[in-house]
């Protein structure tokens, strides 16, 4: 399988199962759309009528080295992996992560909240240390020879519950060495709490950061404000400010949503960056179609064009010396993730278990308090077992949608939570995020070729 387009001036050619990459002349690429389709008699006979200067000589010269490629396995190679058994890609039921609901409860009041303003359609509440602490040796229990283990602390508002989150990170830090593990920790936080006690707190034992900022003012303050209704841009961005500046290991990243009120993201991205801010996401709004702020079939061009703008405004910034990163771009032609990671993605249900304020299990954070969905608790362990075989079952080879994509090596089948609310299945497909995603992966590639250009 191949996929080729254009972008930025390249034509650029993918050979999806071997991860080659190709950056062609017009020539080669119109060749090789016609080459699995077309006889060699044919194709010199519509590409002369294209090309009234070349001879038959230069057009074979080229066909010559598209068949070589293919001899070698760069072009039109095999789906090696379509028998990659399933129990392989699970490994065997261990969880490397858990996202722990500390606090459902929230300290703001945002209108596209998919956790419904912190408390997940239920009951406000505080996670104990000793549920937290239960929960990390859950983790320790069930996580094997694997030695780096995740947990991100998480809401509604984690730093609601912060003596707890610093009990639970000093507890894990008592355990780890005699275990053989390695807890790394991120903190997801609306910042509205961050003082200079969290920086400390967050540069001593945090990995990675995240902070939620939507973007340009108006547009944050507009579905991003406190219980009061007043927005929440000018409290939180010189927390955000003075947190990064001070941060002395570890990462961080800015996190925003886009709806249908800024379809136009990508100044959103270069406000914050003008702000500082270095490391940025920015994900499209999942909600329901009847909610004002949702995207809808007219914005979709829209958002199309505006990815393509980012990468080369990326490109125009990082030749002027103020570069930054994009999440959705980072991608690793030479040494990315090995398959079993490309099928499964981020092992929901799996290896990656959220954990509520009174220990029950449910495969990711947005699956929090549908019944449906519990999986057991941090006491007795994954107890629906039925529930994770159907985890395991989910990746980009058991969907019917995925099997002739291109980006399905690269997306792992999707996010299953939007796949599930979308289609009311796990195994379905979130169609307008997989268009969204798909583009994302085209900007990525022609960003690494560029860089790669810039560098020779």
């Amino acid at each position: 399988m191949i996929h080729q387009y254009k972008l930025n001036g390249y034509n650029i050619v993918l050979d999806v199962y071997s991860n080659s990459l190709h950056v062609t002349d017009n020539l080669a690429y119109d060749i090789i759309a016609l080459y699995k389709d077309k006889s060699k008699e044919e194709i010199v006979e519509i590409i002369k009528n294209k090309y009234p200067d070349l001879t038959n000589n230069d057009i074979c010269e080229c066909l010559s080295d598209i068949e070589q490629l293919e001899r070698d396995n760069k072009l039109f190679s095999e789906d090696v992996y379509k028998d990659v058994p399933v129990n392989k890609i699970s490994e065997g039921n261990i969880v490397k992560a858990l996202c722990l609901h500390v606090s459902h409860a929230c300290n703001l009041n945002c209108s596209y909240c998919f956790a419904s303003q912190g408390n997940y359609k239920g009951k406000r509440a505080l996670m104990s240390f000793e549920v937290g602490k239960q929960a990390l040796d859950f983790l320790i229990k069930n996580s094997g020879n694997v030695r780096n283990l995740e947990v991100d602390f998480f809401g509604g508002e984690p730093l609601m519950n912060l003596d707890v989150c610093k009990q639970l990170v000093q507890y894990a830090r008592s355990i780890e060495k005699q275990h053989n593990k390695n807890f790394r920790f991120t903190l997801t936080t609306n910042g509205m709490l961050i003082d200079d006690d969290v920086i400390s707190f967050a540069n001593q034992e945090m990995d990675n950061v995240v902070l939620s900022l939507d973007g340009r003012k108006h547009v944050h303050d507009r579905l991003r404000k406190d219980i009061n209704g007043n927005g929440s841009y000018d409290v939180i961005v010189p927390k955000f400010k003075k947190l990064v500046d001070n941060r002395t290991k570890g990462t961080y990243y800015i996190r925003g949503t886009f709806t249908h009120h800024n379809t136009d993201f990508t100044n959103d991205i270069l406000h914050m960056a003008d702000l500082g801010f270095k490391e940025l996401s920015m994900e499209p709004v999942v909600c329901s179609p009847d909610d004002e702020y949702a995207l809808n079939e007219k914005d979709l061009p829209v958002l199309l064009e505006q990815y393509e703008l980012l990468a080369k405004i990326m490109l125009e910034r990082e030749k002027a010396g103020k570069g930054f990163t994009f999440y959705h771009y980072m991608i690793d032609l030479n040494h990315g993730p090995c398959i079993h990671k490309r099928l499964s993605g981020c092992g929901s249900g799996r290896e990656y278990l959220a954990v509520t304020p009174w220990g029950e299990l449910f495969p990711c954070h947005q699956f929090v308090s549908d019944s449906r969905y519990s999986m057991g608790d941090v006491w007795k362990g994954v107890t629906n077992t039925g529930l994770r075989k159907k985890f395991e079952l989910c990746n980009t080879y058991t969907k019917e949608e995925c099997k002739n994509c291109w980006a399905k090596l690269y997306c792992s089948g999707g996010c299953a939570a939007n796949a599930y609310h979308a289609t009311g299945n796990i195994n379905g497909t979130y169609e307008y995020g997989c268009i969204l995603f798909k583009k994302r992966m085209e900007c990525a590639i022609m960003l690494q070729i560029a860089r790669a250009e810039t560098a020779d």
